[in-house]
This record gives structure tokens, sequence and C-alpha cells, in this order.
């Protein structure tokens, strides 16, 4: 069998097995072992293409390296967005509220709600805290 056949097949292989688990170092294996069977298509002999190999996968690491440590160091988002990001805000009370139904006010936009603690009741008009999202209804606590 050819050099070049075994470098393709070393390269598929390290590529399949990448997609498995996502490390980027099969990856950056199977992208030399690509090299290497090139080095091998042009006539290299074997200790040649095992230096391509070897630069290949050298350079992959000095390339990929600073990319995926910039995406890791890069803080987590602060901003919550969607439903979650009514999680802690107030709202008004438009119809009185109880561990069972009423109306709130929160940015503008009306939603079902439920007090948080189901034996409260609280008054239309009354500015609450929104405790938890659960659906389309806003569990809230009276402000104090």
């Amino acid at each position: 069998m050819d050099d070049w056949v075994i470098w393709l097949i070393v390269a598929v292989t390290l590529g399949v097995a990448e997609i498995f688990t996502l490390t980027t170092v099969l990856g950056l294996f199977g992208g030399a072992a690509l090299f290497a069977a090139l080095a091998a298509v042009i006539g290299l002999p074997v200790p040649l293409q095992m230096i391509v190999f070897t630069g290949a996968l050298v350079a992959g690491l000095l390339v990929v390296r600073p990319v995926a440590k910039r995406h890791l160091r890069q803080p987590p988002p602060d901003r919550r967005f969607g439903i979650q990001a009514l999680v802690g805000k107030s709202a008004y009370v438009l119809r009185e509220v109880t561990g069972r139904d009423g109306r709130v006010r929160i940015g503008g936009e009306e939603w079902s709600a439920r007090a948080y603690d189901e034996t409260l009741v609280i008054p239309a008009g009354a500015v609450v805290d929104v405790i938890e999202i659960e659906g389309a209804t806003a569990l809230v606590y009276p402000r104090e």
C-alpha cells in the first residue's frame, strides 16, 4: 500500500474520532496527517513525511491554541435575555394577585401573575418583584 493512502486513512480516522470527542487535538493530528499525505504524494521519503507531519502539527498548535485560549478567557455574558431577563425586575400590579391568579405590568408588558407565597394577596397598585417566571406566568413577591 502506498504511503499516501496510509496517511489518508490515518487522517480520516482521526477526523472521524474528532467528531465524537470535540477536543480539537485529534483534528490537529488529522490535519497534520493530510499534510504528510501530500508530502507522500509528491514523493518525499518517509523520514521527511514524518518531519512534515510534525511541522504541521506544531504549526496547528501555534495557530489554534491562542484562538482557543482567547475564547476560553472571555467571561460569560453578564446580560440575561429572554424571560430570564425579567427575573429580579419590579412590576406594577394591575389586578389583585393571589396564589392562583392576577395581572402585572413588567417593563411595559402585561403578564399573568401569581403570588410567590400562595398565602399572600397583593392589591392592585402595589409594586412587586419578579421572583421567577413559570411559562407565561410571573411569580411575584411584594416589595417592602
